[in-house]
């Protein structure tokens, strides 16, 4: 049991993390944060589920879902500060993340002027490096945004044009 005097209100927990009450409750619904309930049924708050609060967030922002972010938090303590050797297992997961996020991004800025492969055929472009829609052969979606790589030369008869790939 905590001491009262260390209880937030869900209002208080929202207005210190920043995020909606609905979302704290989804989060408590979740099982990402925990509360305590008043004789009345009300939520009360440790004011360490702060913490546990910017985690998520944080891990939000490296890409990482809400069933990873609870993962990732299970292997920490939910009532203190981690150490440096718990935090550091934590980021190591969080870097080869952020690395991957990277390299997608890297691969859509070499391509994002170019085919993206989406199969659309409605651009001359498309009739060169995509023809008779062979992106479709690869699956759904803007493949070559996807890390399938375009053909390196257009189709054999087309008018050349300059390769929009860098």
């Amino acid at each position: 049991m905590t001491d009262r005097s260390q209880l937030m209100t869900i209002g208080e927990l929202a207005a210190r993390s920043g995020l909606a009450t609905s979302a704290l409750r989804y989060y408590e619904q979740l099982g990402l944060i925990r509360s305590e309930r008043t004789a009345g049924g009300r939520r009360r708050y440790p004011r360490s589920t702060l913490r546990r609060v910017a985690f998520v967030r944080a891990a939000q922002a490296v890409g990482l879902s809400l069933d990873e972010a609870r993962t990732a938090m299970g292997r920490l303590p939910e009532d203190r500060a981690p150490t440096a050797a718990q935090w550091n297992r934590v980021a190591r997961a969080w870097t080869e993340r952020i690395d991957e996020r990277i390299a997608e991004l890297e691969r859509l800025r070499r391509r994002i002027t170019g085919c993206i492969g989406c199969g659309c055929l409605s651009l001359r472009k498309c009739a060169i490096y995509n023809p008779d829609d062979s992106a479709a052969d690869k699956g759904a979606g803007a493949r070559y945004l996807l890390g399938d790589e375009p053909p390196v030369s257009p189709a054999p008869g087309s008018p050349q044009v300059t390769d929009p790939r860098p």
